[in-house]
């Protein structure tokens, strides 16, 4: 039967093609995940949340910034004197202001310390031109907005687990392209066979057509008979323009899924694979190890957490500390600037209590203990559906060769037995009616035979997604990290 069906493909590509590109399975998956559109949207997708996770993570080291601000004024201003009376005047000078600032979170507490210095400069000009100088060397500074919610330790238990769930979603979604590849090559096969089968069955027709006319001629047939022959046969010609632009459309469409520069291509049958058992339990078993699902549970559960939290720490009792300490002087000579510093020290302690709110912080409270059981209840559900869909996944594929072998054998018979009718029916020992029965039953077979091919192929790339895990290498799938520095 596969010589059979290696003759028939190979009869139809010397006729049809003359330089075509020749791709098997795999190599069309190699090549999808790395040329596909696909596979670029998901690069770029990985790529910024990689970003992402680099930004959380230099967000814990400290943070050294310069920051310069020049400006000059000349206009008539509304100042405060020493009376504390508003007058104009008119102000024309300019100021120079500069600021090294050391900055650094601190995750424990969930506040933030920083290490300043400060350097002024105000130049007076006009009638009575003067400068006068302003540093702060240096000044400690702590400022948290609240006591009870730190958002950095919850950002130190969700975002490693949304890193990690992006790497295992892209390994996930590198399966997806195989399954998409393999969809695309196998509707590409169809298309060629049925073509294949379209033009078989036009010459096929061409010479029963001669025959039956012939027959006719010396009255051994009846002329519906010759009419029905002539009928099939402007049907054959039919579906060999509609399996043509078929043809045509499935190639186009895997040429550009694959970023090929010819749409002239050959596909061979895949070979099949080597015999190996998966059970039920290793399937779950890895699935639960490697699958992004498993780490999605437990950040969205995470999260709603966090927003309980940040509930009940913000709309209770609110307290921030705003503290700093350092020293400060002033002059009208740089030489002198330096000399002699004063102290600079402030504490601003912020306290709210709610008294009465209408029941404002309450409700954002149950709404947050909402959200976390609702999360809980579709957590435990998408769980069992998780769970369902790979174990009646792995029962399906342990029936997937028995299913494939019993195609193939329905080919290898259909073919047989439309070879011995058409044989027949040339000795005129058969009606057109049984030809043309066997003729139909050949042609379903063969695409059955194509479909079952398909779903066995299709169904070992899902399972492959399902678990992450490769049953033929018995290892799990990984995908070397892309680099993005």
């Amino acid at each position: 039967m596969k010589k059979l069906l290696f003759f028939l493909f190979a009869a139809f590509h010397l006729a049809i093609f003359s330089q075509k590109k020749q791709i098997q399975l795999k190599e069309a998956i190699t090549l999808a995940k790395k040329k596909s559109p696909e596979y670029q949207a998901l690069v770029n997708n990985t790529q910024a949340r990689y970003w992402r996770y680099r930004n959380y993570i230099a967000s814990f080291l400290p943070e050294l910034s310069l920051n310069l601000s020049p400006r000059y004024t000349n206009s008539i201003n509304r100042i405060t004197n020493n009376l504390g009376q508003d007058i104009f005047v008119r102000q024309n000078q300019s100021i120079i202001d500069g600021g090294l600032s050391l900055r650094q979170q601190v995750p424990y507490t969930g506040g933030i310390f920083s290490i300043n210095s400060q350097l002024q400069r105000i130049d007076r000009f006009g009638d009575d031109n003067s400068t006068s100088f302003s540093v702060v060397p240096f000044s400690i500074r702590y400022f948290q907005n609240s006591l009870f919610y730190n958002p950095f330790k919850w950002d130190k238990k969700i975002e490693p687990l949304r890193y990690e769930e992006s790497k295992r979603d892209f390994i996930e979604r590198m399966e997806d392209i195989s399954l998409n590849t393999c969809r695309r090559y196998f509707d590409l096969l169809k298309a060629q066979m049925q073509l294949e089968i379209a033009k078989r069955n036009l010459s096929n027709q061409d010479t029963l057509l001669q025959i039956a006319k012939g027959r006719y001629k010396i009255g051994k047939i009846p002329e519906n008979d010759l009419l029905q022959m002539e009928l099939r046969h402007l049907n054959s010609q039919n579906f060999v323009t509609t399996n043509t632009v078929a043809f045509k459309r499935a190639s186009q469409d895997l040429a550009r899924y694959l970023s090929l520069n010819t749409e002239d291509i050959e596909l061979s049958i895949p070979e099949e694979l080597k015999e190996f058992t998966v059970s039920v339990e290793k399937a779950l078993e890895e699935a639960y190890d490697n699958r992004k699902a498993v780490i999605e549970f437990r950040r969205r559960r995470l999260e709603m957490e966090q927003e309980l939290a940040e509930a009940k720490g913000n709309n209770r009792v609110r307290l921030s500390v705003n503290a700093n300490f350092g020293l400060n002087g002033q002059s009208d000579e740089y030489s002198t600037l330096f000399q002699d510093y004063d102290q600079q020290q402030n504490v601003n302690v912020t306290l709210g209590i709610p008294i009465f709110d209408w029941g404002v912080s309450k409700s954002k409270r149950k709404m947050a203990e909402a959200n976390l059981d609702l999360t809980d209840t579709n957590i435990k559900q998408e769980s069992q559906a998780f769970e369902q869909e790979i174990y009646l996944h792995t029962l399906n594929w342990s029936n997937q060769r028995s299913f494939l072998s019993t195609a193939e054998k329905a080919q290898e018979v259909a073919l047989k037995r439309y070879d011995i009718t058409k044989k027949r029916y040339v000795l005129g020992k058969v009606s057109i009616t049984d030809l043309n029965l066997a003729q139909q039953e050949k042609d379903k077979a063969v695409i059955d035979y194509l479909n079952s091919l398909e779903k066995f192929w299709t169904d070992y790339y899902l399972l492959r997604k399902l678990t992450l895990y490769d049953f033929i290498t018995d290892e799990k799938i990984a995908v070397v990290e892309l680099d993005f520095d």
